[in-house]
Order: structure tokens, then sequence, then C-alpha cells
């Protein structure tokens, strides 16, 4: 009689440490099914796309962005140093991974944590919060590290040979490349911030939006990424992109409400005002934010477009505009 294949569910970021997990998995014969969640804090990659390619997996991507929200506005477990609820984070991933194994049959989830490796969510004791919060005592197994933690269902059972698991533990990355080296893994990402959560800028963006506005819409979210932020005297916010791939991706974001101020006889970026109505006031503000950002702010008059008609303005006569804003 042939012995049933056993199926997993592996969080899948695409980094090397969940790569060495799917290599280490698919090494006991375990069949996955991969997940990887994504979300309006999280800078876009294709690493796990490109993961699965690699070993012939198939892969779910998740939007968790209103769950992790609603954690970011109320952590049970607090916030790391930014805005970011690294512990509730993972325990709505496995949630919805515990979800998931009824879905294709699955039996135990598999993760590329590291003990000690993050001072928030990798430590022992939030490792066992994870386990207990998410539903799934004992069927949590972290391969790169399960040596150093209590064995799992998979491996009382024999589903899974502890003995060929590993036992990294810490910071340095240098055994995870050793692993790499000896698996064969092949090419895989270099690290990099992927939340964020965890960066300062955006994480007082957040924090004012959500005093502004409690209850943000998507689009609020996705505009925290882009450019100067500043706001009004009026309290109106203002957005200028500092590059040409930041000015495209926000003309791709337009909608009917907003005010979109543009250079008449130059070129340069526009400036975006996510309230139609905004007054003389702030359109001259914003227009001599948008000059100085531009070619013309040496000029004494710069004639600034929009829809509705035209603002003239002058950037060099101001140069405390910026300070007199609050910018975020």
């Amino acid at each position: 009689m042939v012995a049933m294949k056993r199926k997993a569910i592996a969080l899948l970021s695409g980094g090397l440490d969940s790569q060495l997990v799917v290599k280490l998995m698919l090494g006991q014969g375990i069949e996955l099914f991969a997940l990887n969640f994504y979300s309006a804090f999280h800078v876009p990659s294709k690493a796990a796309e490109k993961a699965a390619e690699k070993f012939g997996i198939n892969l779910k991507k998740v939007d968790f962005t209103d769950q992790l929200l609603a954690a970011v506005k109320n952590p049970k477990y607090g916030h790391g140093s930014g805005m970011n609820p690294c512990v509730d984070c993972r325990i709505i991933e496995f949630t919805y991974a515990k979800n998931y194994m009824k879905e294709v049959g699955a039996e135990f989830v598999v993760s590329g944590e590291v003990l000690g490796s993050r001072p928030m969510s990798q430590r022992m004791a939030p490792l066992k919060a994870i386990v207990a919060d998410s539903g799934l005592d004992g069927y949590i197994l972290r391969p790169l590290s399960a040596k150093l933690l209590p064995p799992t269902i998979p491996e009382k059972e024999g589903w899974v040979d502890r003995e060929k698991l590993l036992d990294i533990q810490g910071r340095s990355r240098q055994p995870q490349m050793f692993w790499a080296k000896e698996l064969n893994l092949g090419e895989y990402p270099s690290p990099a911030g992927g939340c964020l959560l965890t960066e300062k800028v955006f994480a007082v963006r957040l924090r004012d939006l959500l005093e502004r506005k409690p209850d943000p819409a998507r689009r609020d979210l996705d505009l925290l990424s882009i450019g100067r932020h500043f706001f009004s005297s009026e309290g109106i916010r203002i957005v200028i992109p500092r590059r040409e791939e930041e000015d495209v991706k926000l003309r791709k974001m337009l909608q009917r409400d907003d005010l979109v101020l543009e250079l008449k006889d130059y070129l340069g970026p526009i400036a975006l005002l996510p309230d139609k109505n905004a007054s003389r006031q702030t359109l001259e503000e914003a227009g001599t934010l948008l000059s100085r950002f531009s070619k013309t702010r040496d000029l004494d008059k710069v004639i600034i477009k929009y829809a509705q008609g035209e603002v003239e303005v002058s950037p060099s006569k101001a140069p405390q505009l910026e300070l007199q804003l609050s910018r975020v």
C-alpha cells in the first residue's frame, strides 16, 4: 500500500527563509499549498510568485488590508517601532491558513520564522502566543528552528522527520545562506524592507491619517507611500510626487473628487488635493509648493492650472511657506 502524501500550507513571502522551508518540506515529500499575504502596507513584490513557479507549487495571494488595519488600530500585542502590530499580524495570517487547511485538505502549516531573529514576533513567548491565538496548537511547524522548539504533531506523528529539520536562531543570515548552498536552493532575493508599517515616515503619516479619518478608504492608505505630504493652513492634504515614477503612479490613482494642479508653461510633477472644493488660499499654497519642487522655484510668477481655472503664485517670494505648513 502506498502511504498517503501529507499536505501542508506554507506561508510564502518568497524570501530566503520561506524558500528554505519549502525546499525542506518538498524534500520530505510534503505536498504544499502556498499562501502569500499582501496589503496597502506592504511593498509590492513578485518574489512569492517567482518562488512558487520555481518550486512548482500552488500559490494563493491574499489581500488582508482590512484585517491588518483593524489590528493596527487596536493591537492585542502592541506596536513595534512604528505602527507595526507584528504579533497580531502573524495571528491573522495563521488563522487564515487554518481555514485554508480545511479547504485543500492540508494537515498542518509551515512558516519561515527563526527563533530570535525579530525582537517583537520571533521570540519564544510571542511564537507561543501566535500558536495559541490562531487555534493551531501543535500544527504550526517552523522547520528552520524546529530543533529548538517543542515537537509539533507532524513531528510526533512521523509526517516529517525532525532530524532533518534545522536549529537556526538569532539575527545572522549566515546559517540560512549556508543551507541555501547546501540544499542547492538557487537564486533568492536579498533582504529588503517589506512592511511599510515599520518605517518611521509612513508610521507618522498613518497615525496622522487615522486621527483625521478613523475609517480611511483604501485609496487614502495607498496615497501614504507616495511623494511628499503637506497640509494646507486649512488642513487639506497636498501630495506632490518626488520622482517621475511616483508622478505616473499618482496620476493612475486620481478620482473624480480630486483636485489636480499642474504647471501651465513648464514640465513638472502634479499636486493632488483629495478635495475638489479647496479654497483659493489652499490652492495658492499648493501651487507655491508645486512650483518650489520644480524648475520654477526661483521665478517671481508662475501660473498653476487646474480643472476649474488657474492661479498665479510667487514661489521666490514665499520661502517660508513649506515651514508654515504641517508636513508628514
